[in-house]
């Protein structure tokens, strides 16, 4: 697959990490990804694509694209063959300048863009995008687009403020720590999380901690789980073990056995990291 990613111009550079554009065939039909701290925008430039979310049983179908909150657990994404698309990884408080409504609304309920930004939007969006194929191109019309979508967020400052420290420890910090330095209630606080990030601080620092953790695993070595769990600050390695799950949608040993089948069958794949096969 060819991936081309960069970071935005100010003051998007505030809010999203990279945009990126992403074609070809896919190293598998469906992947799991397991639940990060940071939402996504996808605008689709090819053949539908399919969903599976939080306890959905069904997958739905996306035409136009979709938009993900911050997942509080994995979820299964259907490619089509050939893929094509371009999108957004936003930094945890990022999407919420784009959004009409509460990000808790779209919690483990990815919405379209129609959805969220009505049907004219969308359609100028994709007819623009539709008119350019080199992928620097296409980054730039999509960085528009967004621009173009740009809204006030009361509270942006504080809830960007409070999750920079929270990412900073890897989600080890005491929220009660930071409830007291931001001079907030914890009311408030929970509450501006959850109108601009889609989950309260402690599910953040949840997500956090583990991504920390999982991403620090190496596939290719032994791996002593009762060790990783303590050193990442859980109770117990059974708390981890529902952690993992609940995260992943894998048991620790099931996701290393997947992981590594993906670096078998797909060395240095633009994709290796964090989806995996869920076929």
């Amino acid at each position: 697959m060819e991936y081309v990613s960069r970071g935005p111009q100010p003051p998007l550079d505030g809010l999203i990490n990279d945009i990126y554009y992403l074609a070809g065939r896919p190293p598998y039909r469906r992947l799991a990804l397991p639940a990060a701290p940071a939402p996504l925008l996808i605008v689709n430039l090819g053949a539908p694509f399919h969903i599976r979310a939080g306890n959905h049983i069904q997958a739905a179908e996306y035409a136009d694209g979709c938009v993900v909150s911050t997942p509080t657990r994995a979820w299964e994404f259907g490619y089509p063959i050939p893929s094509r698309s371009v999108g957004v990884h936003f930094k945890p408080w990022g999407l919420a300048p784009f959004l009409p409504l509460a990000a808790a609304e779209l919690r483990d309920r990815p919405a379209t863009i129609e959805q969220v930004w009505g049907r004219p939007a969308i359609a100028e969006l994709r007819d623009q995008l539709a008119a350019v194929h080199e992928p620097h191109q296409l980054l730039t019309v999509l960085e528009e687009g967004l621009m173009r979508q740009l809204r006030e967020t009361p509270g942006l400052d504080l809830v960007r403020h409070v999750s920079t420290a929270i990412a900073a420890t890897g989600g080890t910090v005491p929220i009660g720590d930071l409830i007291a330095a931001g001079g907030v209630s914890s009311t408030y606080l929970a509450r501006s999380f959850k109108d601009i990030i889609g989950v309260t601080p402690k599910r953040l620092a949840r997500a956090h901690r583990f991504a920390t953790t999982v991403l620090a695993i190496d596939p290719a070595e032994p791996i002593d789980w009762a060790d990783l769990a303590a050193r990442a600050g859980y109770f117990d390695q059974a708390h981890f073990g529902h952690e993992f799950r609940e995260f992943t949608g894998f048991t620790p040993t099931r996701y290393v056995e997947v992981r590594r089948r993906f670096l078998r069958e797909h060395p240095g794949h633009v994709l290796d990291g964090w989806p995996l096969p869920a076929d």
